[in-house]
């Protein structure tokens, strides 16, 4: 397995791939997978290229999720995320995030040339992270508020590490760098940040606690 497996649900949006894989072509130096998981009833799914991962998701966190657990399986060294609108920009990023994660287990992130070091919209993960959790994402999360809790968790366990210089760009409308189509219309409703804004602070008070020992536990073992 590679020293670095980086997941990116997708959903109708098989036309961004192509780009999507050209960057990590031009930037990685290190030993990295790219796994795209597509929903098995995308009516876009056929259109995807090979390889790809095809499942039944209930969310892009569910997707997410699975697929992380596959890879925990494996031995790869981190496990990262990125959504189909991130573009790797810096070469030999994927060097940089194991190196920091060799330094400092835990979380890291880079540039996302949007949220900076406010949000990491972009993570890895060192692998037992993974695996202590049993998730990279809290499950009842759709969508929306996974970075604030990579962010609340890497400070919490003080095992999280900023890359300013490693660019991962984001290539969102809210910055006008793509267009609002309706994947982002859907994921971006109000009603889905209130869903998910309400399902991260339940989460976080019921099981925050016990996901940061959990952390601690395995970045010292």
């Amino acid at each position: 397995m590679s020293d670095l497996v980086v997941i990116v649900p997708s959903r109708n949006r098989a036309h961004v791939v192509k780009d999507l894989r050209a960057a990590f072509e031009a930037t990685c130096t290190a030993d990295t997978n790219l796994r795209i998981v597509v929903d098995r009833d995308d009516p876009t799914a056929g259109l995807y290229p090979e390889p790809k991962q095809v499942g039944d998701h209930r969310s892009m966190v569910d997707a997410l999720n699975r697929e992380a657990l596959i890879a925990a399986g494996g031995s790869s060294r981190a496990i990262a995320f990125m959504g189909d609108d991130h573009r790797p920009r810096t070469v030999g990023w994927d060097a940089a995030y194991l190196d920091a994660l060799e330094k400092l287990p835990g979380l890291v992130y880079g540039n996302d040339l949007i949220q900076g070091a406010n949000l990491p919209t972009q993570v890895a993960m060192s692998t037992e992270v993974v695996r202590a959790l049993g998730h990279m994402a809290p499950p009842p999360l759709t969508h929306l508020y996974v970075d604030n809790y990579w962010l609340a968790l890497g400070r919490a366990t003080g095992c999280i590490t900023y890359l300013p210089d490693v660019v991962v760009e984001h290539v969102h409308p809210i910055a006008g760098k793509t267009d609002w189509d309706d994947g982002y219309r859907r994921v971006n409703d109000r009603s889905m940040y209130e869903r998910d804004a309400k399902a991260f602070e339940a989460y976080w008070n019921e099981h925050g606690a016990r996901d940061v020992a959990a952390v601690r536990k395995a970045v010292a073992a």
